[in-house]
């Protein structure tokens, strides 16, 4: 029996269905939907709290269920989301309608604009929670949370400036040339972890933070420019799940792909080989499924979610911790302990619990979408005002960075 609500769905699908430009490549932002709600489900399953007389205090399911970590191999989807960017940024490279630099400019303000304002809030949001008396431990906890995926941004925002250079690069070797760029990452892990470890500097493991990224994204300029095929993805597909097993097996690099609260050594943050070679077989798989996906994609119902995700994408990435602090902090405030909310992330039970809460993240998340979105939408250009309130945001945004980053 069809219901009014299921006839709805068919005619909203319908419709962004047909206004769908016949050009759109539809696997990309399907791939693209898919690392973008990695993000949000990997942070609310592999992230949680422990409450106690100082305040919320962060704490990892991981810590407890080493065995848990495979399921962060599949939420660790950034190499993917570099990959498609990569594919994204050089179509609309090729399509700028007037200079590289206003290009460049334009999408280095569509990444600005969402984070400006997050920050900004939460700067708001600080001082009224402490005001309210909202422990000092719980407002660290929250604004650690929150800059946490921001980080993506800053480096998703310097290879997208890297664009030019690396167009020219591929078509000049394809995806070879993203090749040295692995080996910068193996060179540097074995400087930190090798026979020489006890003489590096601390801030080596930084070095790795933009060729581990740009690694991704210059294979998506190749896939873009049309310098990967089949063989190529095929390549990279087994070469990067070998890489990754033997790096397991035989270094014994950390299984988990997020970093586990009290583990000397993480993957992630800045990556390591571990990550590069999960990032290279992840892209041989959705270069080689790239065919079929589009076309399940053509099914209305399918589509229109995706739209909807790609739509989000910032305020998905910017906001979604948000949501889960909105559930837990309140919560705190009370001194209860609530399972898969407030309780430490070391029993079965908390595990099915945060399942359950997914939802109620997911409907907050919503709800402050439909506010948040806002600062999507490009700035109004000359007006005193406009110019007032940016300098404004700005200021909110720098003081809550410094007390995010613990200067302050």
């Amino acid at each position: 029996m069809t219901t009014p609500a299921h006839t709805r769905a068919h005619r909203l699908a319908a419709r962004v269905d047909a206004a769908t430009p016949a050009h759109r490549d539809r696997a990309i932002d399907g791939l693209r939907a898919l690392a973008l709600l990695a993000v949000p489900l990997g942070h609310w399953m592999l992230g949680g709290f422990r409450l106690d007389a100082e305040g919320l205090h962060n704490a990892s399911p991981l810590a407890t269920f080493g065995a848990l970590a495979p399921f962060s191999w599949v939420l660790q989807m950034l190499g993917i989301f570099f990959l498609v960017g990569g594919y994204a940024s050089v179509l609309s490279y090729h399509r700028r309608p007037s200079t590289t630099a206003a290009w460049l400019r334009g999408r280095l303000v569509r990444l600005g604009r969402p984070v400006l304002g997050v920050a900004a809030v939460w700067a708001v949001l600080l001082a009224a929670l402490s005001w309210l008396g909202v422990p000092g431990d719980t407002l660290r906890t929250g604004s650690t949370l929150v800059i946490q995926p921001l980080w993506f941004v800053g480096v998703y925002t310097v290879v997208t400036a890297l664009t030019p250079p690396c167009v020219r690069l591929a078509r000049r070797f394809g995806g070879w040339a993203a090749l040295p760029l692995l080996g910068s990452v193996a060179v540097v892990d074995f400087l930190r972890y090798g026979p020489l470890a006890d003489g590096m500097p601390s801030w080596l493991s930084l070095v790795n933070l933009l060729p581990g990224w740009l690694f991704a994204y210059l294979l998506g300029v190749a896939w873009g420019e049309g310098r990967i095929g089949k063989r190529g993805a095929r390549l990279l597909l087994v070469g990067g799940a070998v890489l990754f097993a033997v790096l397991l097996l035989v270094f014994h690099y950390p299984a988990s792909m997020v970093g586990v609260p009290g583990e000397v050594r993480t993957n992630s943050h800045p990556p390591s080989l571990l990550v590069v070679a999960l990032a290279a077989a992840q892209s041989g798989a959705a270069m080689l499924i790239r065919e079929r996906l589009g076309r399940l994609l053509r099914r209305p119902l399918l589509w229109a979610p995706v739209v909807v995700v790609n739509l989000s994408a910032m305020t998905i990435l910017c906001w979604h911790q948000t949501a889960m602090l909105a559930a837990a902090v309140p919560v705190s405030l009370t001194g209860t302990t609530v399972a898969g909310l407030t309780t430490g992330p070391d029993t079965v039970g908390w595990i099915l619990a945060r399942l359950a809460w997914l939802p109620v993240f997911t409907g907050l998340l919503v709800l402050i979408a439909r506010y948040a979105r806002r600062f999507d939408a490009p700035w109004q250009a000359g007006t005193r005002a406009a110019n007032a309130r940016r300098a404004v945001a700005g200021l909110l945004a720098a003081g809550f960075a410094v007390f995010a980053l613990g200067l302050a």
